[in-house]
């Protein structure tokens, strides 16, 4: 008989993609127990080293997502140049295991829950004690008992496990008023795939194809040309299994993507047509990259009519922007457009009550398997935003596990609390600012002007800013100065990142956008931190007549930091050493205490 062990945790997240990392990160931050529990080697899911999908998110001036997702991508920036998957494996590691309130099983695939029945609070019905788990390295079975449950698995596993109420397939255009071309609700998905990457070398390269490839024609590329020399090419469009269910039919649908696959390189190499002669394959994904399965059901369905109507939700604690991407169902064999694109009012808002369950008492759900329509999903399922859903279950989780409320009790009592511990934690609430205490407002400030304390850590369409924080000379200092001794309870200080990453060395803005690469040209730049940001910094305060040092950086990669504080000071004085570029000035957005 195999081992089990059991461990206990304040929250078990299940999944380690972004989502879940994310999750678990912020739950972590906030003070609670958490185990993270992942079936494969690396963390990522899609984004990692065997799937290989770059990170996406809400596009247009201003909107890149911050927090926890931006934290990430800053240090990858800075330790990861050439954008090697494994080093970026290996960031996103580290950033799980430097919590040490997270306890990471990988290699550990979730495959029971104990559920209770019974009748819970709001009319839940089913609430989780324990999953179990088989990692396959130790051979050992584990089991997880937590107060609280966080589906990011993509699939959403624990809808079986549970029963948790979910949702599979199209919804017709008249259930939600949506507008979709779907006129009779189905059981058709996106599709998955396994993508390829390649390398440019200084010589020929030859390319040798198996009998079982899938040969493609020109016919069979004329609506997917293949560019191998643009840095956008990733091969997104290498997709099937949308017509069939893509859980069930995971394993048949990946031995027809990898012919499909091989096809394509096959094409780039041998058609004669793409200008590959020095071109070697760099990578082959034989696990298939999902975009869509179960969506779980939560208080909230979110449609395609909240997206492009733009509402703006009370209990907002995320954001999204990328297109309506909406992918056919029969994928690459869909003779026409692979795709819709359809504009969305970016940034647009995302409700909390979308992301816990309409039945099951104690589980919380991030990523691509919310509460949504297919359409909607089609638009938030991107990495980028659902690292966003993933900080805020993670946050909600703490004021949950710390009051022992459900988490819809959050959503009638500490939507507020919630939304402030996700701002003060560098995350933008579309129409929400931080609120800024009124004696940080009067105080005298010196270096600096109210630009500083406006709550708006970013300039932005929804703010009406085109600009955001002021200009302070390196070397000088900004200060806060008190006519009596006054209490601090934190201080807050938001850098220049550069959202727009213009200061970035590539020409091509996708290049400058994602800090992972598709294919490997001779000319791919070398990458480095924004140009804007704050390389070096000191931050004291005025403690009984003497000057004390709060905090200190002297190798600054973060664009946020929030300080806690309980301290009685007569001034605050942010200092500015240098950026990271070659300016003499270093942009301060926010610096404000409460």
């Amino acid at each position: 008989m195999l081992k089990e062990k059991t461990l206990s945790a304040d929250l078990c997240v299940v999944g380690g993609g972004i989502s879940g990392i994310c999750t678990a990160i912020a739950a972590a931050r906030h003070g609670i127990k958490v185990v993270l529990m992942h079936e494969r080697p690396v963390l990522g899911g899609n984004a990692s080293s065997e799937i290989r999908m770059w990170i996406c998110g809400a596009h247009g001036k201003n909107n890149r997502e911050t927090g926890i997702i931006e934290e990430i991508m800053l240090e990858s920036l800075y330790r990861n140049p050439t954008k090697n998957f494994y080093i970026w494996d290996s960031i996103l590691l580290d950033f799980v295991r430097r919590e040490q309130n997270i306890t990471l099983l990988l290699n550990t695939t979730c495959m029971d829950a104990d559920v209770e029945e019974g009748s819970f609070s709001h009319g839940r019905t089913k609430r989780i004690t324990s999953v179990k788990g088989y990692t396959m390295t130790t051979q050992q079975f584990v089991r997880v008992d937590a107060g609280y449950f966080a589906d990011c698995s993509g699939d959403s596993i624990l809808a079986p496990l549970s029963d948790a109420e979910f949702m599979y397939g199209r919804e017709s255009a008249d259930i939600y008023g949506e507008d979709t071309h779907v006129k009779v609700s189905d059981d058709m998905v996106m599709g998955m795939s396994c993508l390829i990457q390649g390398r440019e070398t200084h010589r020929p390269v030859r390319f040798i194809p198996s009998e079982l490839i899938t040969k493609l024609s020109d016919s069979d590329v004329e609506n997917r040309p293949m560019n191998i020399h643009s840095r956008s090419e990733n091969f997104w469009y290498l997709e099937l299994g949308g017509t069939e269910n893509t859980i069930d039919n995971a394993e048949d649908t990946k031995y027809k993507l990898v012919p499909l696959a091989l096809g394509a390189w096959d094409y780039i190499k041998n058609s004669g047509k793409c200008d590959a002669e020095n071109w070697d394959l760099e990578f082959l994904g034989f696990l298939p990259g999902k975009r869509e399965s179960r969506r779980m059901k939560g208080e909230y369905v979110i449609s395609q009519r909240d997206i492009s109507d733009n509402v703006v939700f009370p209990d907002t604690v995320a954001f999204g922007g990328w297109p309506l991407d909406d992918h056919y169902p029969a994928g690459y064999y869909h003779r026409g457009t692979p795709n819709t694109d359809f504009k969305t009012p970016a940034p647009y808002s995302i409700p909390y009550r979308a992301l816990y369950s309409s039945n099951v008492d104690n589980l919380f759900f991030a990523g691509r398997n919310i509460s949504m329509t297919h359409m909607a999903m089609s638009s938030i399922r991107v990495m980028a935003t659902c690292g966003l859903l993933g900080q805020a279950i993670g946050t909600a989780a703490s004021i949950a596990a710390k009051e022992r409320l459900a988490p819809h009790d959050v959503y009638l009592s500490r939507i507020g609390e919630l939304q402030s511990l996700l701002m003060d934690d560098d995350c933008f609430l579309p129409h929400f600012k931080r609120n800024i205490s009124p004696l940080c407002q009067s105080s005298t400030l010196k270096g600096g002007d109210c630009s500083l304390w406006s709550g708006e850590d970013r300039a932005n369409r929804i703010y009406g800013t085109e600009s955001c924080g002021c200009l302070v000379p390196n070397g000088e200092s900004v200060e806060y100065v008190f006519d009596s001794e006054v209490s601090l309870k934190s201080v807050h200080i938001v850098f220049d990142s550069d959202l727009d990453r213009v200061t970035l060395p590539s020409e091509d803005p996708c290049e400058n956008e994602h800090v992972t690469r598709a294919n490997v040209r001779l000319d791919s730049p070398q990458m480095y931190l924004p140009k804007t940001l704050c390389r070096s910094f000191r931050l004291s305060a005025i403690v009984d007549g003497r000057e004390i040092e709060l905090l200190r950086s002297e190798n600054n990669i973060k664009r946020s930091h929030h300080l806690p504080l309980d301290l009685a000071v007569t001034s605050l004085k942010l200092q500015i050493l240098d950026n990271w570029g070659e300016s003499d000035e270093t942009n301060l957005i926010s610096f404000d205490f409460c």
